[in-house]
């Protein structure tokens, strides 16, 4: 019973992508492309339909077909497999905790994925619009969806547990 408990993470890959899938199936069919569907707290928030053919702040869109399977897919499909192979492994270096972290990097990384391949030519759905208040020159945050939500908090999830990790190390 014990062996089959390191694939348990996996779970909240697999509800990630799923969530992840559903929500942007939901924006597809019920908000016209480029519109704003619902605004919350006055222009915080806004829930729209855009797409986005490049990386974050949609770096690399206008590059060629090549460039972007290598560096959208590609190299992000291979990652993929190795965060699945630290968490499944038996001899992974992670804790517990950052195997469930790490989990949720891939699910949000996995979600993007399926856009990217799938929706290739359209691009990666977006829906998630926050005002940023000309905080880095930018009045609104690049619009983001769940999957990218799910890697930014599980990166910053994983990372405050390699920095406990090793203070517990420097105590012994």
């Amino acid at each position: 019973m014990k062996e089959n408990r390191r694939f348990l993470p996996f779970v909240l890959t697999v509800a990630l992508v799923v969530i992840d899938q559903i929500s942007k199936a939901l924006v597809m069919k019920y908000i016209p492309l480029n519109t704003i569907y619902k605004r919350f707290f006055g222009d915080f928030l806004y829930i729209c339909h855009v797409r986005n053919t490049g990386a974050a702040f949609s770096l690399g869109a206008g590059s060629s077909v090549f460039l972007r399977v290598l560096v959208f897919v590609v190299l992000p499909a291979a990652l993929m497999a190795f965060m699945c192979y630290l968490i499944a492994s038996k001899k992974s270096p992670l804790s517990n905790a950052q195997k469930w972290f790490v989990a949720g990097i891939a699910g949000g990384g996995i979600g993007t994925l399926i856009d990217r391949i799938f929706r290739f030519n359209e691009g990666v759905v977006d829906f998630i619009s926050v005002k940023f208040y000309g905080i880095f020159g930018l009045e609104r945050w690049p619009t983001f969806n769940i999957s990218d939500s799910c890697v930014v908090v599980f990166v910053i999830l994983f990372a405050i547990s390699v920095i406990f990790s090793r203070d517990k190390e420097k105590k012994i």
